[in-house]
Protein backbone atom coordinates (compact mmCIF):
# COMPACT_ATOMS: atom_id res chain seq x y z
CA UNK A 1 0.00 0.00 0.00
CA UNK A 2 1.35 3.80 -0.84
CA UNK A 3 1.76 5.57 1.89
CA UNK A 4 -0.56 7.98 2.69
CA UNK A 5 0.09 11.57 4.55
CA UNK A 6 -2.33 13.73 6.50
CA UNK A 7 -1.47 17.13 6.07
CA UNK A 8 -4.66 18.35 5.07
CA UNK A 9 -8.12 17.36 4.95
CA UNK A 10 -7.72 17.40 1.46
CA UNK A 11 -5.45 14.34 1.48
CA UNK A 12 -8.25 12.25 2.03
CA UNK A 13 -11.65 12.03 -0.56
CA UNK A 14 -15.28 13.10 0.74
CA UNK A 15 -16.12 9.61 0.97
CA UNK A 16 -12.90 8.34 3.27
CA UNK A 17 -13.66 11.23 5.77
CA UNK A 18 -17.26 10.39 6.15
CA UNK A 19 -15.32 6.60 6.79
CA UNK A 20 -12.85 7.94 9.44
CA UNK A 21 -15.78 10.11 11.38
CA UNK A 22 -17.86 6.95 11.56
CA UNK A 23 -15.27 5.12 12.64
CA UNK A 24 -13.98 7.16 15.04
CA UNK A 25 -17.52 7.04 16.74
CA UNK A 26 -17.39 3.27 16.70
CA UNK A 27 -13.58 3.48 18.25
CA UNK A 28 -15.57 5.63 20.91
CA UNK A 29 -18.20 3.08 21.80
CA UNK A 30 -16.22 0.17 21.85
CA UNK A 31 -13.96 1.53 24.38
CA UNK A 32 -16.83 2.58 26.52
CA UNK A 33 -18.20 -0.91 26.02
CA UNK A 34 -15.11 -3.36 26.16
CA UNK A 35 -12.36 -1.16 27.40
CA UNK A 36 -8.84 -0.46 25.45
CA UNK A 37 -9.06 -4.23 24.48
CA UNK A 38 -8.62 -3.56 20.54
CA UNK A 39 -4.94 -3.51 20.22
CA UNK A 40 -3.81 -3.34 17.00
CA UNK A 41 -0.50 -1.49 17.06
CA UNK A 42 1.63 -4.10 19.23
CA UNK A 43 4.90 -2.84 19.01
CA UNK A 44 4.03 -0.47 16.70
CA UNK A 45 5.79 3.08 17.40
CA UNK A 46 4.48 6.91 16.79
CA UNK A 47 7.26 9.66 16.52
CA UNK A 48 5.76 13.09 17.90
CA UNK A 49 7.86 15.98 16.82
CA UNK A 50 6.90 19.56 18.63
CA UNK A 51 7.95 22.62 17.87
CA UNK A 52 5.20 24.55 19.34
CA UNK A 53 3.23 23.37 22.91
CA UNK A 54 0.74 21.21 23.96
CA UNK A 55 -1.61 19.73 26.13
CA UNK A 56 -4.59 18.16 23.62
CA UNK A 57 -2.40 17.02 21.19
CA UNK A 58 0.18 15.13 22.98
CA UNK A 59 -2.07 13.80 25.54
CA UNK A 60 -4.23 12.28 22.83
CA UNK A 61 -1.79 11.12 20.59
CA UNK A 62 0.20 9.43 22.94
CA UNK A 63 -2.81 7.80 24.67
CA UNK A 64 -4.10 6.55 21.26
CA UNK A 65 -0.79 4.92 20.47
CA UNK A 66 -0.95 3.31 24.63
CA UNK A 67 -4.39 1.99 24.16
CA UNK A 68 -3.47 0.59 20.53
CA UNK A 69 -1.22 -1.46 22.20
CA UNK A 70 1.77 0.32 20.82
CA UNK A 71 4.27 3.15 21.83
CA UNK A 72 4.55 7.30 21.64
CA UNK A 73 7.78 8.57 21.21
CA UNK A 74 7.48 12.66 22.25
CA UNK A 75 10.68 14.43 20.44
CA UNK A 76 11.74 18.45 20.99
CA UNK A 77 13.81 20.70 18.74
CA UNK A 78 16.31 20.77 22.12
CA UNK A 79 16.12 16.53 22.17
CA UNK A 80 17.05 16.14 18.18
CA UNK A 81 19.42 17.15 15.62
CA UNK A 82 16.53 18.84 13.81
CA UNK A 83 17.20 21.34 16.85
CA UNK A 84 21.04 21.39 15.38
CA UNK A 85 20.29 22.48 12.24
CA UNK A 86 20.08 18.86 10.46
CA UNK A 87 17.71 19.25 7.02
CA UNK A 88 14.58 17.87 7.63
CA UNK A 89 14.58 15.52 4.85
CA UNK A 90 17.54 13.40 6.27
CA UNK A 91 15.31 13.20 9.70
CA UNK A 92 12.82 12.25 7.95
CA UNK A 93 15.06 9.53 6.19
CA UNK A 94 16.07 8.14 9.43
CA UNK A 95 13.09 7.95 11.52
CA UNK A 96 11.32 6.17 8.66
CA UNK A 97 13.40 3.68 9.58
CA UNK A 98 12.73 3.41 12.62
CA UNK A 99 9.11 4.25 13.44
CA UNK A 100 5.71 3.34 11.59
CA UNK A 101 4.37 7.50 11.69
CA UNK A 102 5.65 10.83 12.62
CA UNK A 103 3.21 13.51 14.08
CA UNK A 104 4.56 17.08 13.67
CA UNK A 105 3.34 20.05 15.44
CA UNK A 106 5.20 22.71 13.97
CA UNK A 107 5.32 26.66 12.41
CA UNK A 108 5.81 26.19 8.75
CA UNK A 109 3.06 23.97 6.89
CA UNK A 110 6.33 23.96 3.43
CA UNK A 111 8.44 22.40 6.16
CA UNK A 112 5.70 19.49 6.65
CA UNK A 113 5.48 19.07 2.92
CA UNK A 114 9.21 18.66 3.22
CA UNK A 115 9.11 16.02 5.86
CA UNK A 116 6.74 14.34 4.05
CA UNK A 117 7.60 14.19 0.56
CA UNK A 118 11.14 12.38 2.15
CA UNK A 119 9.02 10.20 4.55
CA UNK A 120 8.69 6.70 3.69
CA UNK A 121 5.88 6.40 6.92
CA UNK A 122 2.87 8.02 7.34
CA UNK A 123 3.03 11.96 8.29
CA UNK A 124 0.40 13.19 10.59
CA UNK A 125 -0.09 16.95 10.73
CA UNK A 126 -0.70 17.84 14.43
CA UNK A 127 -0.76 21.68 13.50
CA UNK A 128 0.79 24.16 11.76
CA UNK A 129 0.35 27.97 11.05
CA UNK A 130 -1.68 27.08 7.91
CA UNK A 131 -4.09 24.01 9.14
CA UNK A 132 -5.14 22.01 11.53
CA UNK A 133 -6.85 19.08 10.28
CA UNK A 134 -6.84 16.91 13.59
CA UNK A 135 -8.89 19.61 15.38
CA UNK A 136 -11.49 19.08 12.93
CA UNK A 137 -11.93 15.79 12.47
CA UNK A 138 -12.64 15.90 16.51
CA UNK A 139 -14.66 18.56 15.60
CA UNK A 140 -17.06 17.46 12.92
CA UNK A 141 -17.08 13.99 15.03
CA UNK A 142 -19.25 15.79 17.37
CA UNK A 143 -20.84 17.77 15.61
CA UNK A 144 -22.31 14.19 13.45
CA UNK A 145 -22.66 12.51 17.34
CA UNK A 146 -25.14 15.08 18.73
CA UNK A 147 -27.02 16.33 15.58
CA UNK A 148 -26.47 13.53 12.84
CA UNK A 149 -25.26 14.38 9.25
CA UNK A 150 -23.85 17.55 8.67
CA UNK A 151 -24.20 17.61 4.76
CA UNK A 152 -26.75 20.71 4.27
CA UNK A 153 -25.74 22.63 7.60
CA UNK A 154 -24.38 25.56 8.27
CA UNK A 155 -21.71 26.54 10.25
CA UNK A 156 -20.22 30.12 11.57
CA UNK A 157 -16.73 30.83 11.95
CA UNK A 158 -16.14 33.91 13.83
CA UNK A 159 -12.49 34.99 14.92
CA UNK A 160 -9.51 35.09 12.48
CA UNK A 161 -8.66 33.71 9.21
CA UNK A 162 -6.13 31.58 10.67
CA UNK A 163 -4.96 27.82 10.32
CA UNK A 164 -8.40 26.58 12.17
CA UNK A 165 -10.43 28.86 9.77
CA UNK A 166 -8.44 27.89 6.60
CA UNK A 167 -8.93 23.78 7.96
CA UNK A 168 -12.89 24.63 8.73
CA UNK A 169 -12.96 25.55 4.60
CA UNK A 170 -11.64 22.70 3.58
CA UNK A 171 -14.19 20.82 6.34
CA UNK A 172 -16.98 22.57 4.32
CA UNK A 173 -15.87 20.74 1.06
CA UNK A 174 -15.25 17.29 2.39
CA UNK A 175 -18.34 17.34 4.44
CA UNK A 176 -20.77 19.87 2.31
CA UNK A 177 -22.09 21.77 4.69
CA UNK A 178 -21.81 25.82 4.43
CA UNK A 179 -19.77 27.94 6.16
CA UNK A 180 -20.36 31.80 7.19
CA UNK A 181 -16.99 33.02 8.10
CA UNK A 182 -17.45 36.34 10.28
CA UNK A 183 -13.92 38.33 10.89
CA UNK A 184 -12.92 41.45 10.83
CA UNK A 185 -11.79 43.61 7.71
CA UNK A 186 -8.11 42.64 7.13
CA UNK A 187 -8.53 39.43 8.79
CA UNK A 188 -9.84 37.20 6.32
CA UNK A 189 -8.30 33.64 5.41
CA UNK A 190 -6.08 32.94 2.80
CA UNK A 191 -8.02 34.37 -0.65
CA UNK A 192 -7.12 30.67 -2.32
CA UNK A 193 -7.66 28.55 0.37
CA UNK A 194 -10.90 30.66 0.29
CA UNK A 195 -11.85 30.33 -4.26
CA UNK A 196 -11.32 26.69 -3.81
CA UNK A 197 -14.30 26.02 -1.68
CA UNK A 198 -16.64 28.42 -4.18
CA UNK A 199 -20.04 29.19 -2.82
CA UNK A 200 -19.88 26.87 -0.14
CA UNK A 201 -18.25 29.41 2.25
CA UNK A 202 -19.19 32.81 2.54
CA UNK A 203 -17.58 36.31 4.12
CA UNK A 204 -19.86 38.47 6.75
CA UNK A 205 -18.84 40.94 9.09
CA UNK A 206 -21.50 41.36 11.67
CA UNK A 207 -21.48 38.43 14.13
CA UNK A 208 -25.24 39.38 14.97
CA UNK A 209 -26.02 38.19 10.99
CA UNK A 210 -23.71 35.24 10.51
CA UNK A 211 -24.98 33.59 13.34
CA UNK A 212 -28.84 33.53 11.83
CA UNK A 213 -30.83 30.38 12.19
CA UNK A 214 -26.35 28.54 12.40
CA UNK A 215 -26.68 24.90 13.34
CA UNK A 216 -23.07 25.17 14.53
CA UNK A 217 -20.43 28.34 16.12
CA UNK A 218 -17.08 28.00 16.51
CA UNK A 219 -14.51 30.50 17.39
CA UNK A 220 -10.72 30.14 18.18
CA UNK A 221 -8.31 32.81 20.42
CA UNK A 222 -7.88 36.03 18.80
CA UNK A 223 -4.26 35.75 19.12
CA UNK A 224 -2.26 32.13 18.47
CA UNK A 225 0.99 30.80 19.41
CA UNK A 226 3.65 33.04 17.60
CA UNK A 227 0.77 36.33 17.80
CA UNK A 228 1.15 37.37 21.15
CA UNK A 229 2.70 40.84 20.54
CA UNK A 230 0.19 41.78 18.72
CA UNK A 231 -2.32 41.42 21.07
CA UNK A 232 -3.10 44.70 22.43
CA UNK A 233 -3.88 45.64 18.50
CA UNK A 234 -5.74 42.07 17.98
CA UNK A 235 -8.20 42.61 20.84
CA UNK A 236 -9.36 46.31 19.35
CA UNK A 237 -9.66 45.30 16.14
CA UNK A 238 -11.56 42.01 17.30
CA UNK A 239 -14.04 44.43 19.43
CA UNK A 240 -17.90 43.03 18.92
CA UNK A 241 -16.26 39.85 17.46
CA UNK A 242 -16.87 37.97 21.53
CA UNK A 243 -19.26 35.10 21.46
CA UNK A 244 -21.59 35.38 23.81
CA UNK A 245 -25.09 33.19 25.15
CA UNK A 246 -26.63 36.01 23.99
CA UNK A 247 -24.96 36.04 20.49
CA UNK A 248 -25.76 32.03 20.42
CA UNK A 249 -29.53 32.74 20.98
CA UNK A 250 -29.52 34.02 17.31
CA UNK A 251 -28.59 31.04 16.15
CA UNK A 252 -31.13 27.71 15.54
CA UNK A 253 -32.37 26.43 18.47
CA UNK A 254 -30.37 23.32 18.64
CA UNK A 255 -26.98 25.00 17.46
CA UNK A 256 -24.06 23.80 19.19
CA UNK A 257 -20.78 25.94 20.11
CA UNK A 258 -17.25 24.20 19.51
CA UNK A 259 -14.09 26.21 20.65
CA UNK A 260 -10.43 24.23 19.61
CA UNK A 261 -9.12 25.27 23.31
CA UNK A 262 -7.51 26.69 25.17
CA UNK A 263 -9.98 29.81 25.70
CA UNK A 264 -9.63 33.09 26.84
CA UNK A 265 -12.14 33.90 28.99
CA UNK A 266 -13.89 37.17 28.73
CA UNK A 267 -11.77 37.59 25.09
CA UNK A 268 -13.18 35.61 22.06
CA UNK A 269 -15.77 34.04 24.66
CA UNK A 270 -18.36 35.60 27.44
CA UNK A 271 -16.65 34.73 30.86
CA UNK A 272 -19.61 32.42 31.34
CA UNK A 273 -20.10 30.49 28.16
CA UNK A 274 -18.37 27.22 28.27
CA UNK A 275 -20.84 26.51 30.95
CA UNK A 276 -23.78 26.86 28.87
CA UNK A 277 -25.43 23.63 27.50
CA UNK A 278 -24.85 24.61 24.29
CA UNK A 279 -21.17 24.64 24.47
CA UNK A 280 -19.91 20.91 23.94
CA UNK A 281 -15.86 21.83 24.31
CA UNK A 282 -15.28 19.02 26.79
CA UNK A 283 -16.75 16.24 24.32
CA UNK A 284 -14.89 18.20 21.58
CA UNK A 285 -11.78 18.03 23.38
CA UNK A 286 -12.10 14.20 24.26
CA UNK A 287 -12.80 13.23 20.74
CA UNK A 288 -9.21 13.92 19.60
CA UNK A 289 -8.61 10.63 20.70
CA UNK A 290 -10.84 8.77 19.15
CA UNK A 291 -10.44 10.71 16.14
CA UNK A 292 -7.18 10.49 15.96
CA UNK A 293 -7.06 6.96 16.66
CA UNK A 294 -8.57 6.70 13.31
CA UNK A 295 -6.91 8.00 11.52
CA UNK A 296 -3.94 6.36 12.77
CA UNK A 297 -5.39 3.28 12.23
CA UNK A 298 -6.45 4.55 8.73
CA UNK A 299 -3.40 5.43 7.85
CA UNK A 300 -1.54 1.84 8.84
CA UNK A 301 -3.97 -0.76 8.24
CA UNK A 302 -6.21 1.06 5.79
CA UNK A 303 -10.29 0.87 6.05
CA UNK A 304 -11.41 -1.49 9.22
CA UNK A 305 -14.95 -3.19 9.45
CA UNK A 306 -16.44 -2.34 12.30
Amino acid sequence: MATRHFLTLLDLSPEESRYLIQRAISIKNGLKTHGPTYTPFANRTLAMIFEKSSTRTRVSFETAMAQFGGHALFLSPRDTQLGRGEPIGDTARVLAEMVDAVMIRTFSHQGLEEYAAASDVPVINALTDDYHPCQLLADIMTWTELRGSVRGRTAVWIGDGNNMCHSWINAARQFDFQLRICCPEGYEPRQDILEAAGDRVSILHDPQAAVENADLITTDVWASMGQEEEQARREADFAGFQVTETLLDRAADNALFLHCLPAHRGEEISETLLDDPRAVVWQEAGNRLHAQKALIEFLLLGRVEP
